[in-house]
């Protein structure tokens, strides 16, 4: 299983991966996580530029960042993907989130097949704030609510269809077959996954409040036979016509227990 640490800041625990983002993060004790989607997806730098500037409005350190949804304009090589991501460590490397030499937060990175960014971007991302912080200011009176008690909020990194640790593209699940049958395969394999990451972070599955698929085929299908039977139907499935990030890959999930959600313009 999975090995759990606590974050710099202390506000959040995460997944360790032995990828450039964990599993999965979960707010700690005293702490909650927001998410917060841009208007429009933001280039990286300009991506980054606001976040920090949000974070400070919001009187949070940078290394209260703790998950990203990113879009690209195609799915890159595994080559290309590793480039990527070496600029994406270094920045967060430089804001002081790596520890033990890993990367903590969460990321899915999805491709759209219509209306894509001419260049890699954010299109949300989320933060601890600590539990109450409505009293303090933090949100207006009608986020009063979110204050009750409830369940631990969590987000679970993107997950695809290739086994970690195995040869690429070989380990990839039904690689190639994107018929029912390949995508049925595909979808069991990334959701039996999720599962095991939110139990090895303690989140409680029945509490997750999103679920978004990432996927350029039809999941009508998918919906009765594999997500319904594990309680995810009732959210309703939001379903990105996007690929995952590599090439050969077909479809990615990402799922979130979040209580608030806000716009960026």
């Amino acid at each position: 299983m999975p090995t759990l640490h606590n974050s710099v800041g202390a506000d959040y625990a995460f997944l360790e991966s032995g990828l450039p983002f964990s599993f999965g993060v979960i707010a700690l004790p005293g702490f909650e996580i927001v998410r917060a989607r841009f208007a429009r997806t933001l280039p990286m730098d300009e991506g980054f530029e606001a976040i920090a500037a949000h974070l400070r409005e919001r009187h949070r350190p940078l290394t209260a960042l703790c998950a990203a949804e990113l879009r690209s304009p195609r799915p890159f090589s595994l080559g290309g993907f590793a480039d990527f991501n070496a600029g994406w460590v270094a920045v967060l490397k430089h804001w002081g989130l790596h520890r033990h030499d890993l990367n903590p937060v969460a990321r899915c990175n999805a491709c759209p097949v219509h209306d894509a960014p001419s260049e890699p971007g954010f299109h949300a991302f989320s933060y601890t704030v600590p539990t109450g912080a409505a009293q303090a200011g933090f949100l207006t009176t009608s986020d009063h609510a979110a204050d009750a008690p409830g369940p631990r909020s969590f987000v679970l990194a993107g997950f695809a269809e290739w086994a970690e640790g195995t040869p690429f593209p070989d380990g990839i699940v039904a690689w190639g077959d994107t018929s029912p049958a390949g995508l049925a395969r595909k979808a069991q394999f990334v959701l039996d996954g999720l599962e095991r990451n939110t139990a090895a972070l303690g989140g409680d599955w029945k509490a997750v409040t999103a679920v978004q698929v990432y996927t350029a085929h039809e999941i009508g299908a998918l919906v009765e036979s594999q997500f319904a039977p594990r309680g995810l139907a009732r959210l309703g499935i939001d379903w990105h016509v996007c690929r995952p990030p590599i090439e050969g890959m077909e479809f990615e999930i990402d799922l979130r227990c979040v209580r608030r959600e806000l716009v960026i313009d």
